[in-house]
């Protein structure tokens, strides 16, 4: 069989999938739940609970900021302590909800059972309803990006969607989370996936594997044989194949054109697997998005693994479960070491786009001194966005964002497949995301004297 993949650039990483064969285990609660108001792309949700407020697992803390934005719900039973700021992933201070974390008593209205509930057994679910609970149950992208689930089910009238593709790649290093979600529910996967497409009115649904995960492409095509709409597409191991467009390009062939084209625009519908089992669940027992799969890894952690955890957790907690933060110098990263945000401290709590907790050690934490470029073009070579990163990079420095726009580095997906592969060690990826910021603040600013 020969495995489909994506037609421009990648790179191959080492990808010490440390924790492939770890169950998951239950993350014990914590004794305060942080709960940031910017777990997604879009608006901050606003506060509907104060200081003194009980609530249960699954209470409404806090609705949506607007159409994109998303609403936040109690993972704990307990009593709101403060409506305060505390330091995110981002590493800046944001509004919080803190809860301090009593028992473990849950909404009523939450079907906790594990019976499987199929959508054949539910006729009486349209698409409009099931948007609906969907967007109640403050489900974001599940693989780190957090863009409100509802609003991708809601096409702009201009483009027309043919099929739902589930990410089930995870083809960043380490990460392993969605995996062991596959092997452990891939009933409700399947499922998930019946939802979005009935949702999106679409009648082709795909799931995207990497070869590396064998056990699950096995499974799949097991539980998604009795619908033929539904595709299982064993994909070769390639970064960033994750990505929604080379993911489109890898599945259906199809390339999506530059920002600000989507890739609802040639068809598709692109939802992480971790995102089809929120729907399951929101739809299908009323569980609002409060808890994800999360992986806790790095080389030299003396129990790394997988769990399942509350959203506030601190991460701190986590690594503790895993053994401690390992002695000399290391670095902790909110996902991997590809496109993982460094965190400066371990208080930060796992939110809904926490797929991993990674902790490099000793040479793996230090960067190498830059060296001058010697135009080997490798950097071009490895951009799955056929952009020449060198000079992106070069404009970005010396703020020629008129240039770099025209270049068109608004296209760059930030999975920093450049710097992995330069030789010379330049920091490429920092320097085009500080211009690419800077551009598209130039264009919004632009735009809005129009």
């Amino acid at each position: 069989m020969k495995l489909k993949t994506f037609r421009i650039g990648g790179v191959h990483p080492e990808e010490n999938k440390l924790t492939s064969n770890c169950p998951t285990q239950v993350a014990p609660l914590p004794k305060q739940a942080i709960f940031p108001l910017s777990q997604h792309i879009g608006a901050p949700a606003k506060p509907v609970v104060s200081k003194g407020d009980k609530v249960r697992v699954g209470t409404l803390l806090a609705e949506a900021g607007g159409f994109v934005s998303a609403p936040i719900h109690s993972s704990v039973s307990g009593t709101v302590l403060k409506i305060d700021t505390a330091v995110d992933a981002t590493g800046y201070r944001k509004p919080v909800i803190v809860v301090s974390v009593e028992g473990d008593e849950w909404e009523e209205s939450i079907d906790r059972s594990d019976k499987l509930e199929t959508l054949d057994a539910h006729p009486e679910l349209t698409p409009e309803e099931i948007v609906e609970r969907v967007k109640q149950a403050g489900i974001t992208g599940m693989g780190g990006a957090g863009f409100p689930t509802h609003v991708k089910l809601c096409p702009p009238p201009t483009a027309k969607a043919e099929c739902v593709i589930i990410n089930a790649v995870e083809c960043e290093p380490y990460i392993t989370s969605d995996n062991r979600l596959m092997l452990e529910h891939a009933d409700e996967i399947i499922v998930g996936l019946q939802l979005l497409m009935k949702a999106a009115k679409v009648e082709r649904g795909y799931i995207g594997i990497e070869e590396n995960k064998p056990e699950a492409i096995a499974l799949l095509t097991e539980k998604a044989s009795h619908d033929a709409r539904i595709e299982i597409v064993p994909l070769m191991t390639k970064y960033p194949q994750g990505g929604e467009k080379q993911l489109v390009d890898a599945v259906i062939g199809r390339q999506v054109p530059a920002p600000p084209a989507i890739p609802v625009n040639v068809g598709a519908i692109v939802q992480n697997v971790g995102t089809a089992f929120a729907v399951y669940q929101a739809v299908m027992k009323h569980k609002p998005l409060f808890e994800r799969y999360t992986t806790v890894t790095g080389k030299q952690l003396a129990n790394p693994g997988n769990f399942l955890v509350r959203m506030g957790t601190p991460m701190s907690q986590l690594i503790d479960l895993c053994g401690g933060m390992p002695e000399g110098e290391n670095k902790l990263l909110a996902g991997g070491p590809m496109m993982g945000r460094s965190l400066m401290t371990t208080d930060v709590p796992v939110c809904k786009g926490t797929n991993s907790i990674t902790i490099l050690s000793g040479d793996d934490a230090r960067r190498q001194p830059a060296q001058p470029c010697i135009r080997c073009a490798k950097c071009v070579e490895a951009c799955p966005m056929g952009l020449e990163p060198y000079l992106l990079a070069k404009l970005s420095a010396r703020h020629f964002y008129d240039r770099a726009e025209q270049e068109d580095i608004v296209s760059c997906i930030s999975c920093g497949s450049c710097q992995f592969t330069c030789p010379s060690h330049r920091p490429l990826l920092d320097n085009i995301s500080l211009g690419k910021a800077a551009v598209m603040g130039i264009i919004r600013a632009r735009n809005a004297k129009k």
